[in-house]
């Protein structure tokens, strides 16, 4: 997942000294990154990391003022992976006027009408996130074409705890994330048997990532 082409885009325009706010429907949009391209590079070096030892912790240090209700993890998520090739889907609490003109404006990403249409989504309310079947799962010919979750939590310190093991761990981790739906582990682990097929799992919480990839077992 190389960082979005999104990411370079400025949140400036105009020509004169003085930088003008790019606006969307008269109000002026929320800046990105300050410094896009290291940024960017900084927080996709936070996210393989993630990705490559499953449930650790990464404080992305992002320093973001994004639209509610993002927080600063979520969004230098999406300004480093989106770009107009990546189709992304905004669950009801993600799903306003100005993350919507955000997210065009830096990431360029078309927004996505149907879950199962997306490569990615964001989601801001996972207790009442589709079931993770919905979602885009790759087929037998091409499992790379599924879905990458953005799921925003309210802590990666509490929740229940599940049991992680695979590639990247070196016996098993546990692991938790606040806020995710009751049955959501239990419908993680029934896509294990799809494998290759699945989903990878992103978790944002405040300037924290950690992330549960298609790999990787989950136990409880």
């Amino acid at each position: 997942m190389p960082p979005g082409r999104g990411s370079s885009f400025s949140p400036w325009s105009g020509n004169g000294t003085d930088p003008v706010p790019a606006r969307s429907n008269g109000a002026a949009l929320r800046p990105g990154f300050g410094a896009p391209v290291p940024d960017s590079q900084q927080v996709f070096r936070h996210v393989l990391a993630a990705m490559s030892e499953p449930g650790s912790v990464h404080d992305v240090a992002a320093v973001l003022t994004p639209p509610a209700p993002l927080d600063r993890a979520s969004a230098a998520v999406c300004l480093t992976l989106l770009d107009f090739e990546t189709p992304v889907w905004l669950d009801t609490a993600a799903d306003g006027g100005e993350v919507r003109a955000w997210l065009r404006f830096h990431c360029g990403c078309p927004l996505a009408a149907d879950a199962g249409a997306a490569r990615f989504a964001l989601l801001a309310a996972p207790a009442a996130m589709p079931a993770l079947a919905d979602f885009r799962l790759g087929s037998e010919a091409y499992p790379d074409e599924s879905a990458t979750l953005v799921i925003q939590v309210a802590s990666l310190e509490a929740g229940e705890a599940v049991t992680l093991r695979g590639p990247g761990i070196e016996d098993r981790r546990v692991f938790r994330a606040a806020g995710v739906a009751a049955d959501f582990w239990k419908q993680r682990r029934d896509l294990e048997r799809l494998f290759p097929q699945g989903i990878d799992l992103v978790f944002a919480s405040g300037t924290h990532v950690a992330a549960v990839p298609r790999s990787t077992e989950v136990r409880f």
